[in-house]
């Protein structure tokens, strides 16, 4: 953070307790202190770009304990032991809202009203967060019960109250779809006719953004709509283009929309698998290139991102799993067959098939893989053809997700499911802090709870890959943040 920005963080902190917008003049420029709420808030993906682009957290919430702890961890207080996080999980709402993180639903804060009010008072910058919209339906204005529209209504209700400048609202491009067999719109269509309804109502640019034209190493496409109320959108000459952007890489873009996040990166510079993980490996690979540096470079650099140093002891959460003898021979295999040229779908033939069938449909498709086979990290598999037909038979299996990942190409969308990706050069799968830095955290950022969970309790509990998998990457979080940050200290 530069050293003027830095100064006037801390002047804003002091005289935000006599003034009102908290503006003032720097001598260089006018600064104001921006403020916002995450709700439905993870970990703190969204969080972390926003305090980095220079807003200050007033409140988040979000109901999961799991990802509370973490959230608290980064943002409020290093926890010293698990008691310690315990202790805050049990203390009462209004202590947690002192504290700016609300472990809890959002209705528990809805019904607080004097806490409500305190919040309107505080004149919020921006609102923003994920809530869970598949279900979503103009129709639950109507029909209060239905609880597919519980939380996103909830999240307008609340935007409704606090009358933000600003609104964010991210989820999975699946959102978009319509239910045609219904004859309904999808819910992306009429969560933005909501929020343009909302309050004063707001101005809604509606965008489809990938990850990877943000500096990410990773293809993940979402959706956001972001918005400015109107009054504020009208003074700033602010609009939006009433269709869906899609974000492309800066040498191949067109025109920005007022409120569209811009791209960061070109085409030949997208960041790889090679590029984010590669000092993680063991051994690790010699990397000699500007985008990896570059990148390695902010993701130790806690400063930038606002949070407390590694005291070093090390990289957290970078523990690998333990396999079994056969899992590991599988994903050799799977790395054999990927650099063949091969899917890891090869072992689903002889589950599919009987033997004299599958041998058939092996032999063509093994017909040009080289012999003998090696994983990469040096383990024969099998010195002819018909051993390596034989050893696909010994490790077939039904599973079509599992698939190791490529070096030189961005990681496929990070899921919460940790064994769906095999490391490119090691059989196993990859740690939380690979996946992590695929999605963009910075090594400061410590995730906390359990690191994965039985498939059962996956439907209440948010483990640490899970956390992972939900949030929203960081640095794509930074480059929204910097857009609204723009227009609203123009």
């Amino acid at each position: 953070m530069p050293k003027e920005r830095q100064k006037t963080r801390y002047v804003c902190i002091f005289l935000k307790i006599y003034y009102k917008p908290w503006t003032f003049d720097t001598g260089v420029c006018s600064i104001k202190c921006m403020r916002y709420v995450d709700l439905f808030a993870g970990c703190g993906g969204l969080s972390l770009g926003l305090d980095r682009a220079g807003f200050d957290l007033v409140l988040a919430v979000e109901k999961s304990e799991m990802a509370s702890q973490t959230f608290y961890h980064n943002f409020i207080k290093r926890l010293s032991s698990d008691k310690e996080w315990r202790d805050y999980d049990k203390t009462s709402i209004e202590d947690q809202f002192k504290s700016k993180l609300i472990s809890n639903e959002l209705g528990v804060l809805l019904d607080r009203k004097e806490l409500i009010r305190n919040l309107k008072d505080q004149s919020i910058d921006i609102v923003v967060g994920g809530p869970p919209c598949q279900g979503f339906s103009l129709a639950g204005r109507r029909n209060p019960n239905d609880a597919r529209n519980k939380l996103p209504w909830q999240y307008l209700e609340f935007v409704e109250q606090i009358n933000p400048k600003a609104v964010v609202i991210e989820n999975v491009v699946g959102m978009s779809r319509g239910f045609k067999k219904h004859g309904e719109e999808a819910p992306f269509e009429q969560l933005q006719q909501a929020l343009r309804e909302t309050g004063i109502g707001y101005v809604v640019q509606a965008v489809h953004i990938n990850a990877m034209h943000y500096g990410v190493p990773e293809h993940r496409p979402r959706l956001m709509i972001l918005a400015l109320r109107k009054d504020i959108a009208e003074a700033k000459n602010v609009q939006a283009t009433g269709s869906l952007w899609h974000s492309a890489f800066v040498d191949e873009l067109g025109s920005v929309p007022d409120l569209a996040p811009i791209p960061t990166v070109a085409r030949n510079e997208v960041r790889t698998l090679r590029d984010a993980i590669s000092n993680l490996s063991n051994p690790t690979l010699d990397v000699k290139n500007k985008n990896a540096a570059a990148f390695l470079k902010d993701m130790s650099n806690a400063k930038a991102w606002r949070l407390k140093p590694l005291d070093g002891v090390g990289i957290p959460n970078q523990n690998t799993r333990k396999h079994q003898d056969k899992a590991i021979q599988r994903f050799r295999l799977y790395q054999y067959l990927s650099g063949q040229g091969l899917a890891s779908t090869t072992l689903n033939i002889p589950a599919q098939n009987d033997r004299e069938v599958a041998y058939i449909i092996l032999e063509r498709v093994l017909e040009d893989a080289v012999v003998p086979a090696y994983s990469p990290d040096g383990t024969l598999l099998a010195e002819t053809k018909p051993i390596l037909i034989e050893l696909v038979f010994s490790m077939k299996t039904k599973k079509h997700s599992q698939r190791p990942l490529k070096w030189d190409k961005p990681s496929p969308t990070v899921v919460t499911l940790p064994d769906d990706y095999v490391h490119p050069s090691e059989p196993r799968i990859f740690t939380v802090r690979e996946l992590a830095r695929l999605q963009s955290f910075p090594d400061a950022f410590e995730f906390k709870a359990k690191e994965t969970t039985g498939s059962e309790r996956r439907r209440f509990e948010v483990p640490q890959y899970s956390q992972v998998g939900n949030a929203v990457a960081p640095l794509v979080a930074y480059s929204v943040g910097k857009r609204f940050y723009e227009i609203l200290n123009r």
